[in-house]
């Protein structure tokens, strides 16, 4: 098969940790061609198809040169047998004009994973608004007042925007509430941005839990995130230190439950975050941990990807 993983700039991989390229290595080792393509390189013209000026790539196995390539001529997008849309957070206007185009090129016939639809109806910090029997205290507004209030009742809150990654923006305020108006003023910008607002879980010190679905199914390991020294975000981005452990019986409630939720929409992997028993987020733009969990539990993620997306491709 000939599938084209569209991600950010190739050269930009840290191939001991990147899941994209697990991904890469898996299917080419059973023979499937690979391309690669930047969001900005979708373009469609009336009376077209969704094209795009394609890198053709080899795994070369060098730690440091990875890949060889050949420029290809432009391609539909629908002449492809699957399109992975891979490319990093920010969820930006950027790349909400990507998830249409794609989805354009679906109309044309491509098979694009995740479904650039189901993209867009998931921001990934909103997504678990869906979900609240398995989220804790939460608020999302844009009112300062309400903020204060919230924070009066729970004393320990963490606020962070909705359009942050690996753990930007995110802070504590606890019970004496210092500097919570500033921090209010920074992430709502005069009531201008929406903010999350979150009763603190203690339980981050056993770490942020990366639980990974595919097919709807639970990998059986997650990753928990831990923060690291007086940092309290756990994000691998932040610092945080990555220790892969089977999930909790919480942690299969969850997933199990949401997982074939999420797949029925066309999303074909999932990233469940959750700190002890609550879900946080719900992760679909391009869920990592791949590597880390099969280097320390011998659970070869990457091939388990491939087989759902198989499986997906056999059953149009």
């Amino acid at each position: 098969m000939r599938l084209l993983f569209v991600a950010d700039p190739l050269e930009q991989f840290n191939i001991k940790k990147d899941s994209t390229y697990a991904m890469m290595r898996e299917a080419a080792g059973r023979g499937h061609e690979l391309f690669a393509c930047e969001p900005k390189q979708l373009v469609w013209q009336r009376g077209g198809r969704v094209v795009a000026k394609l890198r053709q790539i080899a795994l070369s196995g060098d730690p440091v040169y990875w890949f060889t390539e050949q420029d290809t001529p432009e391609i539909a997008l629908a002449d492809l047998d699957a399109v992975l849309m891979r490319k990093d957070p920010p969820f930006d206007s950027e790349y909400f004009y990507a998830t249409h185009l794609l989805q354009q090129a679906e109309r044309d016939g491509a098979r694009v994973f995740n479904k650039p639809a189901a993209l867009r109806d998931h921001p990934e910090k909103l997504a678990i608004l869906e979900f609240p029997q398995f989220i804790g205290p939460t608020l999302v507004t844009r009112e300062a007042e309400a903020i204060k209030r919230f924070h009066a009742e729970h004393r320990d809150v963490i606020l962070k925007p909705l359009d942050g990654m690996g753990g930007m923006g995110i802070f504590r305020v606890g019970p004496d509430g210092l500097n919570l108006g500033s921090i209010i003023e920074t992430l709502n910008k005069d009531g201008a941005q929406t903010v999350m607002v979150q009763r603190y879980l203690p339980e981050i010190v056993q770490g942020d839990k990366r639980i990974l679905v595919i097919g709807g199914e639970p990998v059986p390991f997650c990753l928990a995130r831990i923060p690291q020294g007086s940092e309290i975000r756990g994000n691998l981005a932040a610092g945080g230190k990555g220790v892969a452990q089977p999930l909790s019986a919480r942690d299969r409630e969850i997933a199990s439950t949401l997982g074939p939720i999420l797949a029925a929409r066309g999303l074909l992997l999932a990233g469940l975050d959750v700190i002890g028993d609550s879900l946080t987020e719900i992760n679909v733009t391009s869920p990592t941990c791949f590597r880390e969990i099969t280097d320390q539990t011998g659970f070869d993620v990457a091939k388990v990807f491939v087989d759902a997306l198989e499986s997906a491709l056999r059953h149009r």
